[in-house]
């Protein structure tokens, strides 16, 4: 029988090992590392993005005591790309690179290899974070750190979502080792994680459930999409179609949100 203090250890391994992997932060030196615990850290992927939006969130509510909403929404954003090494934008650029420039498998697989930035991921990168900030900017202040909260957990899940029900589609790359199959219970458990949240502020009443409820179907339908196309194209996804589901539903979320505020459309 497992000792359960032994196994909570281990569960905080492997959180520490997916903030590790995922983030610039430093962690314990007791946490060791075994090749096989990085194939079970992705069930804390999201629980990561609780923390990306906690440092995320607590820059901005410091900036907006001394400086306009939108500032401090740009200083929260670049806070967040800071600590997660730009992973996950890369990621993005990446796959609009390949996506855009590549009409056979292999052409798309050797673009988004390449570090060097295309027209299309320049592009790409600066819609994404201009929509990103503006719609951020545009949200009640006193709502801009749950926002965070919500997106930053939910869009992970949706990567995660990836891993879960794709197979990766090189024979290496930086996301392989966390490309073994996940189980059933291991994406329960990334489920959990990113849905507490949305819980607590629907408990608090922050947003209503309605507003909570379309932004986890816009998060799954993402998901849905953009891993119906990485398996059309690439029968698979790689870590760079990771970053870049993440990157359009964190997105996506924060626009379901903002829709939530708006005045309802009259027609007459």
């Amino acid at each position: 029988m497992t000792n359960p203090v032994s196994a909570a250890v281990h569960q905080c391994r492997l959180f520490f090992i997916a903030l590790q992997f995922f983030t610039r932060l430093p962690i314990p030196r007791w946490v060791g590392f075994e090749p096989a615990w990085l194939q079970h850290a992705s069930r804390y992927f999201p629980l990561v993005g609780v923390l990306v939006a906690a440092i995320s969130g607590a820059v901005y509510l410091l900036a907006s005591w001394l400086l306009p909403s939108a500032v401090a929404v740009l200083l929260a954003v670049a806070a967040g790309i800071y600590l997660t090494g730009a992973f996950h934008e890369d990621g993005f650029a990446d796959m609009c690179d390949g996506f855009g420039g590549g009409l056979t498998r292999e052409r798309v697989l050797e673009i988004m290899k390449d570090s060097r930035i295309g027209a299309y991921g320049a592009i790409g990168i600066i819609c994404l974070l201009a929509i990103k900030c503006t719609a951020l900017a545009s949200l009640p202040p006193a709502t801009v750190v749950a926002t965070l909260f919500i997106a930053h957990p939910l869009s992970r899940l949706a990567a995660v979502s990836l891993i879960w029900a794709m197979d990766y589609a090189r024979d290496e790359g930086k996301a392989k080792p966390m490309a073994q199959e996940m189980t059933a219970v291991e994406f329960l458990i990334a489920a959990v994680c990113a849905l507490l949240p949305a819980i607590a502020c629907g408990l608090l009443g922050i947003f209503d459930w309605a507003a909570l409820a379309f932004a986890i179907v816009v998060a799954a339908a993402v998901a849905f999409w953009l891993g119906r196309k990485c398996q059309r194209r690439l029968q698979g996804y790689t870590g760079d179609c990771l970053g870049a589901v993440q990157q359009v539903a964190e997105v996506a979320i924060y626009l379901a949100i903002l829709s939530s505020f708006q005045p309802p459309v009259r027609l007459y």
